[in-house]
């Protein structure tokens, strides 16, 4: 089949979107809806960025999904929830300017394009022992849709993360992934499993991949439908090299396309939206204090995000602002792919099912591994002797590799032997044996998971609690009790799989004001230059207080730069619907 020809970058635009993920097709959208001409440039050669590959969740404080439902909070409750989760790095400027229109954003999407998404009205913050934390209401995600709906350029979208989606088919979290899990255990389960896999392999025997989009991948390529709506081109395989200066103004961009260098003179601007630096080596090893050289730290991120916009915005003058923590830490394992390339592996669902613990060398616990995935980073950051590595083990037994599955390895009917094999998956006829394999303390061990095993009979974890706050008690398992995070791990053979410190993406970025304008170093925007996204430092001041406080403010911020950019007021705060 010939090579689809890739058009040539135009000449001038009013606007310039650098990067294709969920921060600058919200950009590039609304601009365009609001009269501007604007073209998105993705490096990369499929567009989607970090987002492609995620959840798809947004942290959308008041949302017209949560209202729909009743739950209607003012404004002050998810505000007093920041201010208690960001300490000193609560900026009143860009906190409320995100409260007040995440909401306005959503109405804008679902009523104006093709984006659609359901509420997250059951989904609670990370930490309810905070004051003002949401038990649900705050979050929304991306409805599924057919892929067909981008038509050709279908095949220049990211597909799903592959560690994640068994032979390239996404799945969503919720009802879907709990069929997955029960699909040996429940008809009707088993039921939804076969459609879902039957489904999937006509589609990829037809067009070489799903069509059934879920999560991350439903929101690129319903944005990506609203752009292409809007005449907006994305241009992939087009990375930007440099910003062209008209003395203090951003004028434009210098390209590589084709192997030529081009310039794209903009009258309005240039948006920054590239994805943050989680490949960035030199920045990583300047500000995350595990990875001395850099190369320490294992991102789940796309590899294209290398921190192209950071450089572009400081070439420019503007500053690199750091928070709390510079990334979006998370546990990953790393696995050897079938090309020899080795993936990371990020451990998001099984953490807080039934019968799991995290030890490190000694044997010992060091945090609940039901929280958030943040925060059983720093747990075994601070738990970490200087001078070593941080590294763990997630110990498990047989009865819960086969129920929920561990890291990469699935659950039943999937074989263990290629797992075994690669040393991926470590086993142990007793925890003895699965101690000596990996490297632990067998008298450590031994002890914890006695420790552990006594509490758990009683559905309790005196040790680190465990299924003690929403967040953690809903994504443990609902059919398991008293806690639906705690049971013995008793069950031989025993298996464990190494975590190694990773992320999800970086939050250190470009200073930004309320407005998403690049700040120089003395805090004065540089006209004509936006950051959003990862790109922007975050508004969460490096902490991580919800699910969806990556995509939450990345479309937000992308839909206010727009409105800046094209010189029009944002849609008022105060009304039910937006009426731009």
């Amino acid at each position: 089949m010939p090579t689809r020809r890739r058009p040539d970058p135009p000449r001038e635009v009013d606007l310039v979107v650098v990067g294709s993920g969920a921060a600058g097709l919200a950009a590039a959208v609304t601009a365009a809806h609001l009269g501007l001409e604007v073209v998105v440039l993705e490096k990369a050669e499929r567009f989607g960025g970090t987002t492609a590959w995620s959840g798809g969740w947004l942290w959308i404080p008041r949302n017209r999904h949560a209202r729909a439902a009743g739950i209607d909070e003012p404004i002050s409750a998810p505000r007093a929830y920041l201010e208690h989760e960001l300490g000193n790095g609560f900026d009143a400027s860009r906190v409320d300017r995100f409260l007040e229109q995440a909401p306005r954003m959503v109405d804008f999407f679902e009523e104006r394009t093709a984006v659609r998404f359901f509420g997250g009205n059951t989904i609670p913050d990370f930490h309810g022992r905070t004051p003002s934390a949401g038990t649900g209401g705050r979050s929304v995600c991306a409805e599924p849709c057919d892929g067909r709906i981008l038509g050709d350029r279908l095949e220049d979208l990211r597909p799903p993360l592959d560690l994640l989606s068994p032979f390239g088919m996404g799945i969503a979290s919720g009802a879907d992934l709990r069929h997955f899990l029960e699909a040996t255990r429940s008809l009707r389960s088993f039921l939804h499993v076969v459609r879902r896999l039957a489904r999937h392999a006509v589609d990829r025997l037809v067009v070489g991949r799903g069509l059934q989009l879920v999560a991350g991948n439903a929101l690129v390529a319903r944005l990506a439908r609203s752009a292409f709506d809007r005449g907006v081109d994305i241009l992939v395989a087009t990375p930007v090299v440099g910003l062209i200066r008209d003395g203090v103004r951003i004028a434009g961009v210098r390209v590589a396309a084709d192997g030529a260098a081009r310039e794209i003179r903009v009258r309005r601007g240039v948006v920054l939206a590239c994805g943050g630096f989680p490949h960035d080596t030199a920045r990583k090893a300047a500000l995350f204090p595990h990875a001395p050289t850099g190369v320490e730290h294992c991102s789940a991120a796309p590899p294209a995000n290398s921190g192209d916009g950071l450089r572009l915005g400081e070439h420019a003058g503007g500053r690199i602002e750091v928070g709390a923590h510079a990334g979006a830490w998370a546990p990953v394992s790393l696995v050897q792919r079938g090309d020899g390339s080795i993936g990371a592996f990020p451990h998001l669902v099984e953490r807080a099912k039934p019968g799991l613990i995290a030890v490190g060398r000694d044997g010992g616990r060091f945090v609940d591994e039901a929280g958030s995935y943040h925060d059983v980073m720093n747990g075994l950051f601070a738990a970490t002797p200087a001078g070593e590595a941080p590294r763990a083990w997630l110990v498990v037994d047989h009865a819960f590799q086969r129920h929920y599955g561990l890291g990469h390895t699935r659950p039943r009917p999937f074989p263990l032997g290629p797992w075994l094999r690669s040393g991926y998956l470590k086993r142990g006829r007793t925890l003895r044996d699965l101690a000596k394999v990996c490297g632990i303390d067998p008298d450590g061990l031994e002890a914890t998971v006695a420790r552990y095993n006594a509490g758990a009979r009683r559905g309790e974890d005196p040790e680190f609690g465990r299924g003690s706050v929403p967040y953690e008690r809903i994504q443990g398992d609902p059919g398991h009790g008293p806690n639906p995070c705690v049971a013995p791990i008793e069950r031989a053979p025993f298996y464990a799989v190494e975590i190694v410190p990773g992320s999800l993406g970086t939050f250190a970025g470009l200073a930004t004001d309320a407005d998403g304008r690049v700040l120089d170093r003395a805090g004065v925007p540089i006209p004509g230059l936006y950051a959003v996204g990862n790109d922007m430092a975050s508004i969460m001041a490096g902490r991580y207080p919800a699910g969806g406080i990556t995509l939450g403010p990345a479309m937000t911020f992308g839909f206010i730069a727009a409105h800046h950019a094209a010189d029009r007021p944002l849609p008022p705060a105060d009304l039910p619907s937006i009426a731009t």
